[in-house]
């Protein structure tokens, strides 16, 4: 009777402790998101910042290319009022980043506005945030994945069901928008 009580108690004891475990792990994850998510945000905030002071540095030169400067700044306003999950944050970002490869296109026709100091200095800054706000996305998108296979996969899916752990959206954008990468040449 004693080693039957024993083993019921170890056996007991080891649920228990994997409980705990796992719990702790998909907690530590959804921190790690939330962290990786204010990354992301900060970087973006810094690109949509910068965005308009592009904005102006071009209409100095191309003042007939008014399409598509109003265009980059209604899809930069858009995008900064975006606030919620991932997924529908990434479909204003790749429609933003969409809309600044048209602006570089403009920009092309302007020999003298590719020379502009202000204007490298600027699209420098912004190809460097955007380089930032890339390695962010793959550190959130690294915890995402993390966090959807342990809501996802037996038997850590009974555990985060039972204390409300859910699966969370990629933050992913569309093919065309991340061929977009402002470059810097003279």
């Amino acid at each position: 009777m004693l080693p039957t009580l024993i083993i019921i108690g170890v056996l007991f004891l080891l649920a228990l402790a994997w409980v705990i475990v796992n719990y702790n792990r998909m907690a530590r994850l959804r921190q790690h998101i939330a962290e990786s998510w204010s990354d992301i945000d900060v970087e973006l905030k810094r690109r949509y910042e910068l965005i308009p002071n592009l904005v102006e540095t071009v209409k100095g030169y191309a003042t007939h290319e008014k399409q598509v400067l109003a265009e980059v700044t209604a899809l930069r306003n858009k995008a900064v009022a975006s606030t919620g999950r991932a997924a529908s944050q990434a479909v204003d970002e790749s429609a933003l980043l969409i809309a600044m490869g048209k602006l570089f296109a403009v920009v092309e026709n302007y020999p003298q506005l590719k020379a502009d100091t202000s204007f490298l200095a600027l699209q420098r800054e912004l190809a460097n945030t955007e380089d930032r706000v890339a390695a962010s996305r793959r550190f959130f998108n690294g915890n995402v994945r993390e966090m959807n296979q342990l809501t996802q996969t037996f038997p850590t899916n009974l555990l985060a069901s039972m204390f409300g752990f859910q699966s969370e959206d990629y933050f992913e954008l569309d093919s065309a928008a991340e061929r977009v990468v402002p470059h810097v040449g003279m």
